[in-house]
């Protein structure tokens, strides 16, 4: 039991029998979904530069941006998890790959929409913030502080291993997967899934508050981070390790709060 609690999901795609031939064509789709996202994103980005707040989005634009960054940062560590999914209850031999790729979208779409409920919190956060940091610019570069700790405190708790684990290998949640009902399944398969990967992540991405929510560099390695946390054979290591990492940021922060230019006004563009 303790192996499979371990075995990061690649290991659990071989261990139903699957062969890189029969995922190469979702490996592939996903791929290729992650790179129009990051392209999308590098579009918006650009030009704005990075400040504090939602940087002048209004929700609906703020959401479709979140929804991109999501897809562009999460689909890399989630894709295995889906894959297997999508294989382990589409066996049969009528199984058309018409049906595998509508069932993966289904998956796909519950998850982000895990995403997009964070996303809203987020919103409300980044917008407060801004507020912050125009009333009172000592306050917030605490607060940054205080972000960069909490990410790295929350490392170390039982939620975010209890999430990890689950997002490393989620085999025995599929057990119970397997009463879910109707059309909507993989819909609800995968927003369950991304409730546990908001837990295990939220801590990580309220470092976007701090840094600018369209900092390229801070996404590109926040989601390099989680990657590493999913689908490493270290990977609960490297949480602890991250976590470390992130208590050393808030002293940092708290000496040269230059390092959050979210959390300042007027700050130039990228």
């Amino acid at each position: 039991m303790r192996a499979m609690a371990t075995a990061p999901p690649a290991s659990s795609v071989r261990r139903f029998g699957l062969s890189a031939r029969e995922v190469a064509p979702a490996w592939a789709g996903l791929g290729v979904l992650a790179a129009l996202a990051w392209v999308i994103t590098l579009r918006q980005a650009h030009g704005m530069g990075v400040g504090p707040g939602p940087m002048g989005m209004a929700l609906p634009l703020f959401l479709g941006m979140w929804v991109a960054m999501m897809t562009a940062m999460m689909f890399p560590s989630v894709a295995p998890v889906a894959i297997l999914w999508v294989r382990a209850i589409t066996r049969r031999a009528d199984s058309t790959p018409q049906q595998r790729a509508f069932r993966l979208s289904a998956f796909l779409s519950g998850y982000l929409v895990a995403w997009t409920a964070y996303g809203l919190a987020a919103f409300v956060a980044l917008a407060g913030t801004e507020h912050l940091v125009a009333a009172s610019p000592d306050v917030a570069k605490w607060l940054g502080v205080g972000l960069f700790a909490a990410a790295g405190i929350y490392q170390f708790t039982p939620l975010k291993a209890v999430c990890l684990r689950h997002c490393r290998s989620p085999m025995m949640a599929f057990l119970s997967y397997a009463n879910f009902k109707g059309r909507a399944r993989d819909f609800r398969v995968g927003a369950h899934h991304g409730a546990y990967c908001v837990g295990c992540c939220w801590g990580l991405m309220i470092v976007l508050v701090a840094v600018g929510v369209m900092n390229v560099a801070a996404m590109a390695a926040l989601a390099a981070v989680i990657l590493l946390e999913k689908l490493s054979p270290r990977g609960e290591a490297l949480e602890r390790l991250f976590g470390l990492a992130l208590i050393a940021l808030a002293v940092v922060a708290a000496i040269y709060p230059e390092v959050m230019p979210g959390l300042h006004a007027g700050m130039g563009l990228m």
